[in-house]
């Protein structure tokens, strides 16, 4: 067994020098002489299952469910059942904007899952006013229509565990994953968008240690819109503006890297802990830390657990500088720091979970706080080798 643990440590230290030369990879000329807006496709940055949103999105090593086709698809392989669904509302901006999940993950054999899931952010009953006057210059308000701006994504995710890599034994404990993202975006009868992308993830455990990499957008993700010219055109020119066209709007890569870990406080207490470190390449973000071509932000979350049936959850992320604007004769504008922490509750009930949170707790942050509800349900149990717990468990057999 000192031959097989030098092997691992050799591999590990290959994938470590692998995972560092990820954002070189990522920052690339081609890439970065696109027209590329910042926060492209940000309804897909928001998170999904009250959790996770409880734990201030921390979970790239945490995911064990089938919420890990977003947030680390190469985690699906830790899910217990053969069958799985997850769903979540969410409303915004005191109802006026609705966030819906829902998600079904399946077993495909001992060492593959896959899973699809639908994510949908939507602004609904959106008054039209462009006619609200006649011919006459008449209020007519029997010619307001109204019309959604809906962002949808669809995602197809898959995951298998390694065995081998690099041609030798490595252990039962890294899985790889990869999602192909449909995106569809729709303003009315004035524009719509399709989108095509893949991320990348991995996953890898070592007894109470996980640790994970997810590349989203790792082949550029791309919108390609269509503008409904002759609908715009009468009130483009009346406002002097210029007509927008057709366009292709590119999403460039985002890496996350999380690492977690379980402490057992005693027979019935448990403790995860777990950090994420955000990586983004498409310019400098309002984040702890920024260069002129990448930032990154910290995330937190802590979960703790009553014989694994009753769960109370907290975190802390979106670190922001703000500037507070003072109108009072010789001030200065002054600079601070804002974040956002969360908290939320959880409770097992056989097959069924339901997970709760409230985000921006004391509304701390600029962005508004919200109550999430979010549920889980399982169907058949798998066998003791697909447990949640089973790489750790081989590793100590193999000692």
């Amino acid at each position: 067994m000192e031959g097989y643990d030098l092997l691992v440590r050799k591999n590990l230290k290959k994938l470590r020098w692998g995972i560092l030369l990820i954002p070189l990879f990522l920052y690339t000329p081609r890439l970065q002489g696109q027209n590329t807006p910042k926060y492209s496709n940000e309804f897909l940055a928001i998170g999904v299952g009250a959790r996770a949103l409880a734990m201030s999105n921390a979970m790239t090593s945490v995911a064990d469910d089938a919420t890990a086709g977003y947030w680390n698809p190469a985690a699906l392989t830790d899910i217990e059942y053969r069958h799985q669904f997850t769903a979540q509302h969410a409303a915004y901006f005191a109802g006026i904007a609705n966030y819906d999940y829902i998600s079904y993950a399946r077993a495909i054999d001992t060492d593959s899952h896959f899973a699809l899931s639908v994510i949908r952010l939507g602004i609904d009953d959106i008054p039209d006013t462009r006619f609200l006057f006649d011919d006459n210059g008449r209020l007519n308000y029997d010619n307001i229509d109204f019309f959604s701006a809906q962002d949808y994504a669809f995602i197809f995710s898959y995951a298998r565990s390694v065995g081998l890599i690099f041609g030798k034994p490595f252990g039962r404990g890294l899985t790889f994953g990869m999602n192909f993202k449909v995106i569809r975006r729709k303003v009315g009868d004035f524009a719509d968008a399709w989108g095509f992308g893949l991320d990348a993830a991995m996953k890898y455990r070592h007894y109470d240690w996980d640790f994970g990499i997810m590349i989203r957008d790792v082949s550029t993700t791309f919108n390609s819109w269509a503008i409904n010219q002759e609908n715009l055109a009468a009130v483009f020119s009346q406002t002097n503006n210029d007509l927008p066209g057709n366009s292709v709007e590119l999403t460039l890569p985002k890496l996350i890297a999380g690492a977690s870990r379980t402490f057992p406080i005693s027979d019935k207490i448990g403790l995860l802990t777990s950090a994420d470190l955000v990586f983004t390449f498409d310019g400098r973000r309002n984040t702890l830390v920024k260069t002129g071509f990448a930032s990154f932000e910290p995330q937190f979350g802590f979960e703790f657990d009553y014989e694994d049936k009753f769960f109370v959850r907290m975190g802390v992320g979106n670190f922001q500088r703000i500037k507070e604007f003072s109108r009072a004769a010789g001030s200065t504008d002054q600079m601070y720091w804002t974040f956002q922490p969360n908290m939320g509750l959880g409770i097992k009930l056989d097959d069924l979970v339901i997970d709760y949170a409230l985000t921006d707790i004391g509304n701390v942050a600029e962005s508004p706080y919200s109550h999430v509800f979010s549920l889980k349900y399982s169907l058949e149990a798998l066998p003791g080798m697909f447990a949640k717990d089973k790489r750790k468990e081989r590793d100590e057999k193999s000692k």
